[in-house]
């Protein structure tokens, strides 16, 4: 199929407005899927995991390929959940374009603007589908204003819905001037326009035409010479301020009742762009690469999944040149050639094998390749172009992963490591001090559904723990004290007696250790080893078992016997030594203090300022700009550990925020209790 014919476009909105049941609808009127499935019944054919059927929403992008009328269409279903579109970026450098859907019942939620930031930040053009139409409470009046005043665009109404008794049976197509009635499987029939929508939908068409006539300049004159446009004249300037972003289409459906699925994919071959109409992929040095079927192959590789059958599928699309099964291509982050052999389409979990040559724009899954992940680049082997991939957001939650039975770490860290492989929002990392295995993600039901998937895939039983808090403890003062070791038990016993003095330090500074041994009381090759005993009891802690740091000790005396003395005798006297000392000397216990950047629509500000000095924070400062604000906060790790949840619930969604460590602080006393009383009760556990 010609580049001119493609039409490659993500489904995006926020978690709960409809997109997997009006793509749904979509592949029901392409004739991929012979009847509609539920989301309630877990019958949808994009959402098909079981966590996704439980759970009853998406938790990984869906897929479909399909014609309509002489276009290729290639549809990616972008989760609407935070918790689960952490890589819309991603999504979004495959699509050459958006449509965005909004609930008529809520309109655009406060979600959305994360949505809407990142769809703008890709370039994408836009049409805009509000759903629901037959729900309770819809209103596509309120729904069309929310556009506006919560994402100031300008839209563009397609069509108006005719509601009888508070049902959708209808609409308007406004441009046109006609009224349709549904009938079976979305058809329509031309009807009268009812007599209270006349003037409202004049109304519409005079506002539409000015908003068209707006977004170009050469129609504007027109505009304000002869007072409208041609037919002619508003159908190039619609497509053309689609193209530019200038203006947006409006189209409304009930996806569950098969109504508007038609005139969505009519709209979208009419106004959409083919790859051809897209600007030039930018490369990682800052080359283009146009989307030319005659230039040389290249794809991105944008999504990974795990199949139950063909194993791991990575889903491609193709940016200039084309591909079939027979393809060779270099993947420029290893360097090694990769055959793309097994070629399918993907329509959800329904996979059928592709014999096409593809051309730019096409998505296609690719099964058994080697050593590629997403965000690979896959080229001809001389060319060195390598897309330049969006930043992915930080990693906002960890928890700690440990197996139920001991002996099966080898099993859990297999079983996740195939979750990083397909999701990338995902990281698996080792906390060297506290010995945990840390699963990080993007809030605490992305972590839990994962490692869910990975239970139910792998057979084998993982349980997610809070990762421990680096506390450490620390001194205040100086004492001098002996460490003396004396064992005898037959033959060669075990002598070490050392006298050090140890003093707190200031805050940052670490561990000293000081040679003062003066006339030979203690040989030095036995000097090493009592630094080497104080060390490995301050590595154990005292009051709370965390390590030791910021003091210094200095060893200024001692004895040993010609015979007894060893090595491993002086380490004891050090370790016993340094017992002695924390035993006299004013333990504190410091926590672990992280910056924190939140950012945040301003009118938020005040709530989460409020909630963040609950949890101890102190606002450093803060910046507006563009009616959102971003605060420097420096918090305890302790209280900011499961922040990602509580900031989303406060904002609605839109509240984004990265952290990282800082530095230390003296606890407070309760804060030591509790500490004290975990690490006591596990002793005594043990």
């Amino acid at each position: 199929m010609s580049i001119e014919k493609q039409r490659t476009y993500a489904l995006v909105g926020t978690g709960g407005c409809g997109k997997t049941s009006l793509a749904e609808m979509l592949l029901f009127q392409a004739g991929i899927i012979n009847r509609l499935g539920a989301i309630e019944e877990g019958t949808t054919a994009l959402d098909y995991e079981p966590e996704e059927i439980k759970r009853r929403g998406s938790i990984q992008p869906g897929f479909a390929s399909f014609d309509w009328k002489g276009c290729r269409h290639n549809l990616i279903d972008v989760p609407g959940d935070a918790n689960f579109s952490g890589d819309i970026e991603w999504l979004l450098s495959a699509a050459d374009s958006a449509v965005v859907v909004v609930d008529a019942v809520d309109g655009v939620r406060p979600q959305m603007r994360r949505v809407w930031k990142s769809v703008k930040a890709a370039g994408l053009p836009v049409i805009t589908i509000v759903t629901k139409m037959d729900r309770e409470r819809a209103s596509f009046d309120d729904a069309l204003a929310s556009l506006t005043n919560q994402l100031g665009v300008r839209p563009v109404v397609l069509y108006l819905p005719i509601l009888e008794n508070e049902q959708f049976v209808g609409l308007v197509d406004v441009f046109a001037g006609k009224a349709f009635r549904f009938g079976e499987n979305g058809a329509t029939t031309e009807i009268s326009i009812p007599a209270e929508l006349e003037d409202e939908a004049i109304l519409l068409r005079d506002t539409s035409i000015e908003n068209i006539a707006s977004s170009d300049e050469e129609l504007m004159e027109s505009y304000l010479e002869e007072g409208s446009l041609t037919d002619e004249q508003i159908a190039l300037g619609l497509r053309k301020g689609v193209l530019s972003g200038e203006v947006v289409p409006v189209l409304v459906a009930s996806s569950m009742n098969n109504k508007g699925g038609r005139r969505l994919l009519d709209q979208i071959n009419a106004l959409m762009p083919s790859p051809a109409d897209r600007p030039a992929v930018l490369g990682a040095d800052a080359s283009e690469l146009p989307a030319d079927a005659s230039g040389p192959a290249t794809c991105l590789v944008f999504r990974s999944m795990n199949d139950a059958f063909a194993g791991q599928v990575n889903m491609i699309r193709v940016l200039s040149g084309t591909i079939s099964s027979d393809s060779s291509l270099k993947n420029m982050r290893t360097g090694e050639m990769e055959r793309l052999g097994s070629l399918i389409y993907v329509n959800g979990k329904s996979q059928t094998p592709c014999k096409d040559v593809l051309g730019p724009g096409a998505i296609v899954g690719v099964t058994k390749l080697k050593n590629t992940r997403s965000g690979d680049t896959l080229g001809e082997e001389k060319s060195s172009f390598e897309v330049e991939m969006p930043t992915l957001p930080t990693q906002l939650i960890s928890f700690a992963l440990a197996p139920k039975q001991k002996g099966d770490e080898d099993k859990v860290f297999a079983a996740v490591q195939k979750l990083l492989d397909e999701d990338v929002t995902l990281k698996l990392s080792r906390d060297e001090e506290t010995g945990d295995v840390l699963i990080s993600g993007m809030g605490q039901l992305h972590i839990e559904i994962s490692v869910e998937k990975a239970r139910r895939r792998s057979k084998v039983d993982i349980e997610l723990k809070a990762p421990k808090i680096p506390y450490r403890e620390t001194v205040r003062g100086k004492v001098q004290v002996q460490g003396r070791h004396k064992k005898q038990s037959g033959g060669r016993g075990q002598f070490g007696d050392c006298w050090i003095e140890m003093e707190g330090l200031p805050r940052g500074t670490g561990y000293q250790f000081e040679d003062g041994i003066v006339g030979g009381v203690i040989p030095r090759q036995y000097i090493p080893a009592i630094d080497k005993g104080t060390q490995e009891s301050a590595a154990r802690g005292y009051i709370a078992g965390c390590p030791v740091v910021d003091f210094k000790v200095r060893v200024y005396d001692g004895s040993y016997h010609t015979v007894d003395s060893s090595e491993m005798a002086f380490k004891m006297a050090g370790s016993i030594a340094f017992k002695a000392a924390m035993a006299q000397l004013k333990t504190i216990l410091l926590e672990p203090v992280v910056q924190m950047t939140v950012t945040i629509p301003d009118e938020y500000m005040g709530d989460v300022i409020g909630d963040l000095s609950s949890r101890r924070g102190k606002v450093l400062g803060s910046d507006s700009q563009g009616g959102l604000t971003e605060l420097k906060v420096y918090a305890p790790m302790s209280e900011v550990l499961r922040y990602a949840p509580d900031l989303r619930s406060m904002t609605g969604g839109q509240g984004t925020f990265t952290m990282e460590f800082d530095h230390y602080e003296e606890a407070p006393q309760p804060v030591v209790d509790k500490v004290v009383a975990a690490y006591q009760a596990a002793k005594a556990a043990e």
